[in-house]
């Protein structure tokens, strides 16, 4: 699992609970599309809170230390720390397009053969994109070619 992957899975726990939809209810209703609202949106706060704590940290941790082993630990710590915010600035802008996707109708349909999504497979990556299937075929292209 790619650290992106894994930041995603890590933060996606606090979600609410499963949407559990009623026999005979029309997939990507006004219920199931507030409830993904509501996870796409609280999954971004979180991720900006964590931006705005990276930046308080970096400002109160930064110091001028006089050994070189010290200065290089915190650059490195620092470094990480930016990796890791710019991976969450990538997934915040998937979020967004996940969002706007939503507000257009778009949203639970796989933007390659157009089949429903899943909402299981939703509440577990709400930035997918495509179905399972699609996507299998996608990795396995990417296997064969690279």
């Amino acid at each position: 699992m790619s650290n992106a992957k894994a930041s995603e899975t890590q933060i996606t726990h606090f979600i609410l609970t499963p949407y559990m939809p009623k026999e005979g209810e029309e997939y990507m209703n006004e219920a199931q599309v507030e409830h993904f609202r509501l996870i796409l949106q609280s999954w971004k706060n979180e991720l900006m809170r964590e931006v705005d704590r990276t930046v308080h940290h970096m400002q109160d941790e930064a110091a001028n230390f006089p050994d070189p082993n010290d200065r290089a630990t915190q650059e490195s710590e620092f470094s990480l720390e930016l990796r890791t915010r710019d991976r969450e600035r990538k997934l915040i802008k998937k979020i967004e397009e996940s969002m706007e996707n939503l507000e257009r109708g778009d949203y639970g349909y796989c933007e390659t053969c157009g089949v429903e999504i899943g909402l299981r497979r939703l509440e577990a990556r709400p930035t997918a994109t495509q179905c399972i299937d699609c996507k299998t075929l996608d990795e396995i292209r990417e296997k064969q070619i690279g």
